[in-house]
């Protein structure tokens, strides 16, 4: 027996999907995050969903584990990371502060930057200075940098970063510190810049490099607890988790760069959205991952997730390879409220897995989830397939105190937190795609998460999307990507050159430098991660922008060797991402090369082939019917309830209707169709 298990940790639940190769069989489950110990929810759903699936199997069956995990994300923006001290060069110990000096909220005069994540005592300098060409101008005190660290040593600090100047071009310096740290300070979490993050711009080096240490000693601390409890169990592979950028990889290497691991639990479910749709013939998707704490939205083009170069994450910039995802505080748990001024808002604190919207019995705020069981949109008796029972009449107390506050009847005020919270996510939405370029109407809208397909049809109308593609198991996709992800890593490296075309020209010469450098790099990832040689595959691509811009655009590089015919593709390419980010390009204007990348990957093996299999009544059974409040019709109205499962292939369902799984419930408006494709996909058309 080979099972293959994908588990995602959300801030409310814990999705699981099994993949029994030897039997082609895939399962799905969910069980209630535990947020003070998220490895319990981990290890008691896979323990059950084992025992569900039958068949014997047990940890030591699992022959492949992959975790996507948001303890990192939670630990920056709750501030509960590492006391973590930091060696920088003489005179840049306030870089971390000073930041860029623009504003976050241009026109609020009271808007506070966040607090570093290194107090100013604990941020100590040493005397060096490194040229911009790499040459060395003053060199390392060796007696004052042991000085330095045996004071970080005496304040308690458990980790230090530590980012000098110009070490993208020059590491040896911070090699040098790191050497004299493991001497002076034994089992120190020690992060280098010229490591993390080896390009330039100092302040989002530092703020990386600063951040990766802060989350060093919890992110390993989570991981080697979880690897310990799934040996404890029998699981004798290696697990995995996942990254930003959409990929795999192990828990060791996780544990020395944590910082890329912010969107570990969002990534997976957009490459498995962008596997999915892809098979069933629509490349071009727009991702909306709803669940119970936020929202996440991306783009995919051509089957491709679109990729950036980092974040500014509360306040604090984060650089490293991710996907391109765009987040906000809308989630089923999210809370309604009145403002000061007495208007509705929505999000983004939420009511979490405990105590969680009202309707679970534990809390009394009215929140998103709670609008949904008063309109019944929600099955108002239970979720999950009836594990988890329901009291529709708390969530009515809830939404009522709020009701009560506007003068508005209850239904009223639950159908107004729907369109405050479709509002907040359809600003998102644009974010990613019209200040981008892109037209949302152009795209196919893929909702996913437990809330996803409830809300997508409202979303949709709202952006003028027409249609809307709900996978088969949308409430657990972000645990099935982890099945359908490739393990990867990524590399790059600053080096600012100019382009130009013409026999003459020196450039590709100077290109093909740094790429075979990165080739190099990749090269001993692959052997040291164990990877085959027939599963091995890269990408490479460069940063690119005006001489005398400030900002770069991302372009591909053709694969093979480095010529001027591909050095003139690329600029081809960078002229026309150009015009669609900014309305123009300059084909007279000399162009520069900034940073260089090359993405590595092993293709995973026994991609899963088949449906879920999920409880339901079997095909041809009559649905039942709900009262459902749709304002479109004026208020309640009778609506079919079907059975996600008892939907076969080339089924139409006419809305206004309901359609419930274990994992999410599907709204069809009013006037819209919704048809099973062969895949088993649900396409409604608006």
């Amino acid at each position: 027996m080979a099972l293959r298990i994908g588990v995602d940790t959300g801030g409310t639940f814990t999705d699981i999907c099994l993949y029994d190769t030897e039997r082609n069989e895939l399962r799905v489950f969910k069980v209630s995050s535990t947020p003070e110990d998220p490895g319990k929810a981990i290890i008691d759903g896979v323990s059950e969903l084992l025992r569900i699936a039958g068949g014997g199997g047990g940890f030591a069956d699992i022959s492949y584990f992959a975790h996507g995990t948001t303890v990192g994300t939670n630990a920056l923006l709750t501030e509960t990371g590492a006391r973590t001290g930091l060696l920088t060069t003489r005179g840049f110990r306030d870089l971390l502060e000073l930041a860029r000096g623009r504003r976050p909220r241009l026109y609020d005069l009271q808007a506070d930057k966040p607090a570093p994540l290194v107090p100013r005592d604990l941020r100590l300098e040493v005397t060096e200075r490194v040229r911009h060409d790499g040459t060395v101008r003053t060199p390392l005190d060796e007696n004052e940098v042991r000085e330095q660290i045996r004071r970080l040593r005496d304040e308690g600090v458990e980790a230090v970063a530590v980012c000098l100047l110009y070490s993208y071009v020059l590491p040896d310096h911070e090699r040098h510190l790191a050497r004299w740290i493991e001497e002076e300070f034994p089992g120190a979490y020690v992060s280098l810049s010229s490591e993390v993050l080896p390009e330039f711009r100092e302040y989002e080096r530092l703020s990386t490099v600063v951040a990766n240490a802060y989350l060093g000693p919890k992110v390993s601390g989570y991981l080697a607890r979880l690897r310990e409890r799934l040996g404890e169990k029998g699981l004798a592979a290696q697990p995995y988790v996942t990254q930003s950028n959409g990929g795999v990889v192990s828990f060791a290497e996780a544990e020395k760069y944590p910082v890329r691991m912010v969107l570990s639990g969002p990534s997976t479910g957009v490459v498995g959205a962008a596997r999915l749709t892809s098979a069933a013939g629509h490349p071009d998707i727009i991702t909306f991952d709803m669940g119970g704490t936020s929202t996440d939205v991306s783009l995919v083009q051509r089957g491709a997730p679109r990729t950036s170069s980092g974040l500014d994450l509360d306040g604090r910039a984060i650089r490293t390879s991710m996907l391109d995802i765009h987040t906000v505080g809308a989630g089923g748990g999210s809370v309604a409220r009145l403002d000061s001024g007495g208007l509705l808002k929505v999000g983004p604190r939420s009511a979490g897995a405990f105590p969680g919207p009202a309707c679970y019995g534990y809390g009394d705020l009215p929140t998103v989830t709670d609008a949904n069981v008063v309109l019944q949109v929600l099955n108002p008796e239970y979720f999950l397939g009836g594990r988890m029972k329901i009291d529709p009449e708390a969530s009515r107390r809830a939404v009522g105190t709020l009701a009560a506050e506007l003068g508005m009847s209850v239904e009223d005020t639950a159908q107004g937190i729907i369109r405050v919270v479709t509002a907040n996510m359809a600003r998102a939405i644009r974010v990613i795609s019209v200040q981008r370029g892109h037209d949302p109407r152009d795209y196919v809208m893929v909702p996913f998460g437990g809330a996803g397909p409830l809300h997508a049809s409202r979303l949709a109308a709202e952006l003028g999307m027409t249609t809307i593609l709900v996978p088969e198991s949308p409430g657990a996709l972000s645990a099935l990507g982890l099945l359908l992800t490739d393990v990867r890593s990524d590399f790059s490296r600053t080096a600012v050159m100019p382009l130009a075309l013409g026999a003459a020209d020196p450039s590709a010469g100077d290109v093909a430098a740094v790429f075979a450098e990165l080739d190099a790099q990749a090269e001993r990832w692959f052997e040291a991660s164990d990877i085959e040689e027939r599963a091995r595959g890269t990408r490479r691509q460069m940063d690119l922008r005006y001489a005398g811009q400030n900002h770069e655009l991302t372009v591909a590089f053709p694969a093979g060797p480095v010529t001027a015919e591909s050095v003139a593709a690329a600029l081809g390419d960078f002229a026309a991402a150009h015009e669609r980010a900014y309305g123009y390009a300059n084909p007279g204007n000399p162009v520069q090369a900034v940073t260089f990348r090359v993405q590595a990957w092993g293709e995973i093996d026994a991609r899963p082939s088949s449906s879920p299999v999920v409880g339901g009544r079997p095909e041809g059974e009559q649905p039942r019917k709900r009262a459902v409040y749709l304002p479109e019709l004026g208020g309640f109205h009778e609506c079919l309830v079907h059975d996600r499962a008892a939907l076969a292939p080339g089924t139409v369902v006419e809305g206004p209707a309901i359609v419930e799984q274990m994992d999410t419930t599907t709204l069809v408006l009013p006037g819209s169709t919704a048809e099973v494709d062969a895949h088993r996909n649900l396409v409604i058309h608006l």
